[in-house]
């Protein structure tokens, strides 16, 4: 791990200092560059320093002047092309498509990302210097790599290689994509010749797909089809899906009017071994020092580890499944722990790790034995699977090294744990983690009640959720200052009706639960729920799916508010249209009280 600067460089004037005279590979980035393991940018620029190669950033372009694009010159090898750690989109807009004020991961909270983020980059940087490769990457750019159902136009789009001047997309977690990538480009080879690296998709001319042997590949519907036919639209996401398994998945292939968008299978899993090695290279955990105003995105996480990666839960509303995959992939021990010490002895550390984790917390160490040899089953969920081990010891001997290094005053997980993993067998782990590891809330997600919503959603049903909380709440008595649940539960979910939001809301009101983390369903490109939105069907079954729409999503969000006045009037609409006008009044079971003056007092007094 030598020769890694303390920052990669975003001048030449830096680089110059270096001894870089001319950049092997630039990144372009829409966040401002944070060197942090969080930041993709960061980590996928220390992972190519690391491999040999000289590496700068240009960060957040103003995409209307050639002067930044060009500001590092011309790469010898390739540029690369990210909308940055979130899809622009999400980032730009609210689940109810009104524009954002900030941006989190800009200095000062600033607008300085386009909307589309990754094709206006790459329009940019291809029509600068048009001889260069183009890689695209990040998240953005992975989940809309098939035609997808785009909420902001409400439109079918093409894959995004069909609309960017990008030679390669890379897909999922990239550090072994852009290592192959860049040393293939040094030995010589033509970018258009990458066709066979695991983990990226590429362009093929129409003529050129005619005439191939077709034998192997996973034909999708084409374009056209899947945007006028929304069966066509949900077998389309049915076959991508069923091939995202490193070991089984099978090259993917989808026409469109100008051309044929090839999806190579996944990536490998990368070893504990690796994974030690890319989280412990020399990350300043700081904003690049050019930067006047803080960027808010890394106070948050600045002191957080990611133990893993992968998550097995297979929720509906989540794109990990296309992303990160399954397949739980950890870290060692020995290598978190070193890098807490790192952290330990900055000055700015306080003694608090915020958070150990990665998508789940608790799925660190999880394993199972095909994982190594055959990838996930095609037939089955993991986590209903009784074969797939689920220890929480390894995880206990990790957090209980951390609490033991000098300096470390508490490490918590903030990013949640997946309940439906913690059996009854399981109350010494519950007991431990709510001992040292939360403080006053511990997150988890049932995101709703309802038995068929539940369902919809890919969650366990209601009574595993209860079964839990009576397990929490055995562990708060007798404790001075106890800790509460915090529920993410969400609204307007694919499949959910208004009857549905009251159970849920009548949930609330016997259980106490705090209801601030409601989400209402944002179709995000690449999930089941959002080929459900988009078709009204089940991509597995092709069932018919109830989806709720329009004025409808804002009624089932306001009943999980119900407490509040300003939404009387749309929890009385959603409680007459369910048929339970017995909620409205000003008895203790209500939602609504009988008149609007009295919901202040209503809401004061719950």
């Amino acid at each position: 791990m030598t020769g890694q600067p303390e920052f990669l460089p975003m001048t030449m004037e830096e680089a110059e200092r270096l001894g870089i005279d001319r950049f092997d590979i630039v990144l372009v980035t829409g966040d401002a560059y944070v060197d942090h393991p969080s930041f993709g940018t960061a980590l996928i620029g220390r992972v190519l320093t690391d491999a040999g190669y000289s590496v700068g950033v240009i960060a957040q372009p103003d995409w209307r002047r050639d002067a930044d694009f060009r500001r590092l010159g011309e790469p010898r090898l390739f540029f690369s092309v990210s909308a940055g750690n979130v899809d622009s989109l999400v980032n730009a807009f609210t689940p109810n498509q009104k524009r954002r004020h900030s941006d989190v991961y800009s200095p000062g909270g600033k607008l300085l990302r386009p909307d589309r983020a990754t094709l206006v980059y790459t329009d940019r940087v291809h029509a600068l210097f048009p001889k260069t490769p183009v890689v695209i990457g990040g998240i953005e750019a992975s989940l809309r790599r098939f035609a997808h159902y785009d909420y902001w136009s409400d439109a079918v789009r093409q894959a995004i290689l069909a609309d960017a001047p990008a030679d390669l997309l890379v897909f999922g977690m990239g550090e072994r994509q852009v290592v192959a990538i860049a040393d293939r480009l040094a030995a010589g080879e033509a970018a258009g010749a990458l066709t066979d690296i695991p983990g990226t998709a590429y362009r093929v001319d129409l003529k050129t797909w005619r005439g191939m042997d077709h034998a192997g590949y996973v034909v999708l519907p084409e374009y056209t089809e899947v945007k006028s036919d929304r069966y066509a639209y949900a077998r389309a996401f049915a076959l991508h899906y069923n091939e995202q398994d490193p070991f089984r998945g099978r090259r993917v292939a989808q026409p469109h009017p100008k051309t044929v968008v090839v999806q190579n299978p996944p990536a490998m899993p990368l070893s504990g071994v690796e994974l030690d090695r890319i989280y412990e290279l020399p990350y300043a955990r700081r904003a690049h020092p050019s930067y006047t105003e803080p960027v808010p995105a890394l106070e948050p996480v600045r002191f957080s580890v990611v133990s893993h990666r992968g998550c097995f839960g297979a929720c509906s509303f989540c794109a990990l499944t296309h992303h990160q995959g399954r397949i739980i992939q950890s870290r060692s021990i020995e290598s978190i722990v070193r890098e807490v010490e790192r952290m330990a002895a900055m000055p700015e550390f306080t003694g608090v790790v915020q958070d150990v984790g990665g998508p789940t917390a608790n799925m660190y160490g999880i394993h199972c034995g095909r994982w190594e040899t055959d990838g996930t089953c095609p037939d089955r969920r993991c986590i209903e699977c009784p074969a797939l081990g689920r220890s929480h010891e390894e995880q206990l001997r990790l957090l209980r090294r951390l609490r033991e290094i000098p300096g470390v005053k508490r490490v918590f997980i903030a990013s949640g744990i997946r309940y439906d993993l913690i059996g009854p067998e399981d109350r010494n782990y519950l007991a431990e983690v709510c001992e040292h590891h939360i403080s006053g809330h511990l997150k988890v997600a049932p995101e709703h009640v309802s038995e068929r919503v539940c369902a919809c959603m890919g969650k366990p049903p209601r009574e595993v959720f209860d079964a839990f909380r009576e397990r929490f709440e055995a562990l708060q008595e007798g404790k001075a200052k106890r800790q509460y649940l915090v529920p993410y539960l969400m609204s307007g979910h694919p499949g959910c009706r208004i009857a549905d939001m009251v159970e849920l809301a009548e949930y609330v009101r016997d259980t106490g639960l705090y209801t601030e983390q409601v989400q209402d369903f944002t179709p995000t490109p690449m999930s089941i729920s959002t080929t459900v939105y988009h078709t009204g069907l089940d991509p597995f079954t092709l069932e018919e799916v109830y989806v709720p729409k329009g004025r409808e999503k804002r009624v089932q969000r306001a009943l999980m508010h119900y407490r509040d006045p300003e939404n009387y009037a749309l929890v009385c609409e959603g409680l007459r249209a369910a048929g339970r006008e017995d909620l409205i009044g000003n008895a203790w079971r209500c939602l609504a009280p009988a008149k609007r003056g009295a919901a202040g007092r209503k809401g004061q007094r719950k």
